[in-house]
C-alpha cells in the first residue's frame, strides 16, 4: 500500500490525507466520493489510483443525457442467433471512475444503487455478479454549481467516505507546474500491485481486531446523530458498519492488528458528515453538519485503554 501511496503522490502534490482516505476505502471494500470545485484534481486522483493497480478500470462520464442502461448494461437482440445477448455497462470493472456523478439525472444515479451495495447487476430478470475488488470512485461538483443534481440520500449513504481536495499550498502548486506542463504525469505511472493482491489485503484487514468497547463507542457516536434536534437525518446502521470497516483499514495502514478509539474518532467526520441532514433551525443559524458532528463527537466519552 505504501507503493500505491507513493505512486499516487507522484501525481497529486501535497494531499497526503486525501490519498490516505482513498487507500482506506480501497482496503475497506467501500466507495469514495470526492466533492470539490472544478480543476483541483478530483479526476486526476481517481485515475492515478486506478492506474496504480493492475486491474480492469472503466470511466463513466455522467451527463444529463446518460441512461441507466449505459451504466448497468443492456440486452440486445442478435439477429444471427435470434436470442438476446447481454452487453455489460460501465460498472463491470474492478475500479469504476464516475466523473461528475451529480450532472446525471437522479434516475441514472440510482442505477448504481444495487451494484454499490450488493456487488451485482440485475437486468431483464438476470443477475450478474461483479468481480472483486469492486470500488466506485465518484467525483462531484458542489450543488451550487450550474447543471448539477443533488445526490439522493440513499446514494450518498452508499459512499463510505466523502473527501474534498481543496486548493494546493503554494509549494505544491509550484511543483505541479513543473511536473504537469511538460507532459501528463499519468502517462508515466506504472502498476505497483494487482487485483489479486488487493483481495489478499482486504482479507487481512477483515481480521483486524475490534474490542467490544470500541464497538460500543462507534454505536454511541452514530446514535448521538439520531438523537440531536439539530439533525433531521442521522447516521444509518450502514454508516456504523462503514465506520468500523474504515477504522480496521486505517489501523492496518498504521501497522496495527487492532482498532483504537482514536481511529474511529479520526475517521468519523469523513465517514458520517455526508450522510447527515441539518434541521431547518440549524440551517437558518448557519450551522453546518461538520460543526454539528464535531460537537456531538466531543460529547461522547472515549473508552480507556490501548485496545479499547
Amino acid at each position: 500500500m505504501e507503493r500505491v501511496r507513493t505512486n499516487v503522490e507522484r501525481v497529486i502534490e501535497g494531499k497526503p490525507e486525501v490519498v490516505s482516505s482513498a487507500l482506506v476505502v480501497l482496503l475497506a471494500e467501500g466507495h469514495l466520493l470526492i466533492e470539490d470545485v472544478p480543476g483541483v484534481g478530483k479526476t486526476m486522483l481517481s485515475k492515478a489510483l486506478a492506474r496504480s493497480i493492475d486491474s480492469t478500470v472503466r470511466r463513466i462520464q455522467f451527463t444529463p443525457d446518460l441512461l441507466p442502461s449505459d451504466v448497468t448494461g443492456v440486452s440486445v437482440f442478435n439477429q444471427d442467433t435470434r436470442q438476446f445477448e447481454f452487453r455489460p455497462g460501465g460498472v463491470f470493472a474492478n475500479i469504476v471512475v464516475g466523473d461528475e456523478i451529480n450532472r446525471a439525472s437522479p434516475k441514472t444515479q440510482s442505477a448504481l444503487l444495487e451494484c454499490m451495495e450488493e456487488r451485482q447487476v440485475t437486468v431483464d430478470n438476470a443477475t450478474y455478479q461483479l468481480e472483486t475488488p469492486f470500488m466506485v470512485i465518484a467525483t462531484q461538483n458542489p450543488v451550487e454549481m450550474e447543471g448539477t443534481y443533488t445526490l439522493p440520500e440513499a446514494q450518498r449513504d452508499r459512499f463510505m467516505v466523502r473527501t474534498s481536495m481543496g486548493y494546493p499550498v503554494e509549494a505544491a502548486e509550484l511543483a505541479m507546474i513543473a511536473g504537469h506542463t511538460e507532459g501528463n504525469p499519468l502517462d508515466d505511472l506504472e502498476h505497483v500491485t494487482d487485483a489479486a493482491e488487493i483481495r489478499k489485503l482486504t482479507a487481512i484487514v477483515g481480521q483486524v481486531f475490534v474490542a467490544e468497547a470500541v464497538q460500543r463507542y462507534t454505536v454511541a457516536l452514530t446514535s448521538a446523530t439520531r438523537r440531536t434536534d439539530e439533525l433531521v437525518l442521522g447516521a444509518s446502521p450502514r454508516a456504523t458498519l462503514h465506520l468500523v470497516r474504515a477504522a480496521k483499514a486505517y489501523a492496518a495502514l498504521q501497522g496495527r492488528d487492532y482498532v483504537l478509539p482514536d481511529d474511529v474518532r479520526t475517521l468519523a467526520p469523513r465517514v458520517l458528515t455526508h450522510r447527515l441532514l441539518p434541521s431547518v433551525e440549524a440551517s437558518m443559524n448557519e450551522r453546518s453538519t461538520d460543526e454539528i458532528l464535531q460537537r456531538l463527537v466531543a460529547t461522547v466519552p472515549v473508552p480507556d485503554g490501548t485496545r479499547g
